[in-house]
């Protein structure tokens, strides 16, 4: 696993051994940032499920201002700086946030926070024909503090297995839609009021 694009292209990133992180395969990173295009330059990101950092370090390797890195275990928090280091990276531009993202949804937006970029790539969920998907990506759609922290403006990057079936629910509105392998990258925006 690398970082793909800009400053720190070709980086090699590490991952914790095991099956606790499933890092976002280098092409699927590649269609998501080819897709994102200008929009990363200048950006304000927001990673939730960090696992290995490596969404919030493509952004930075790209121009992204600064990035925001939410991350429950601690184990990965250090994988994630260590990754920061190795990439040469701006500490200034890069914070991690070692706790569980539905515990910071509320205090980020509380605070007032604001971002152009949310990327998502949480631990996939099982498949669920004929009920409502339980999965991490179907619970950020439904969390009333997500749509608060993206800018009107912003995009709200998710990924998922495409076995889960998610419900888009309001106030979001599905821009894009990727697909690769069992990785399906969908690319929503808050629903204009007009």
């Amino acid at each position: 696993m690398r970082i793909i694009g800009g400053l720190a292209a070709g980086t090699i990133l590490k991952a914790p051994k095991g099956y606790d992180v499933r890092p976002t395969p280098d092409l699927v990173r590649q269609a998501l940032f080819n897709s994102l295009g200008e929009r990363v330059a200048g950006a304000r990101v927001l990673e939730l499920f960090g696992g290995t950092g490596a969404l919030s370090l493509e952004s930075l390797s790209r121009g992204a201002t600064h990035a925001l890195c939410v991350e429950l275990s601690h184990r990965h928090g250090e994988f994630i700086k260590q990754n920061l280091a190795v990439a040469k990276l701006p500490s200034s531009s890069f914070d991690v946030r070692i706790q569980d993202v539905f515990s910071a949804l509320p205090q980020l937006a509380a605070a007032g926070k604001e971002f152009d970029l949310i990327l998502a790539d949480p631990p996939y969920g099982e498949k669920n024909l004929g009920r409502r998907s339980t999965s991490f990506a179907q619970r950020l759609l439904d969390d009333p503090d997500l749509p608060r922290l993206l800018t009107s403006e912003g995009r709200f990057v998710l990924g998922h297995t495409k076995r889960d079936t998610l419900e888009v629910v309001a106030p979001w509105e599905e821009a894009k839609l990727l697909k690769h392998g069992d990785s399906v990258m969908r690319f929503f925006r808050l629903h204009s009021c007009g």
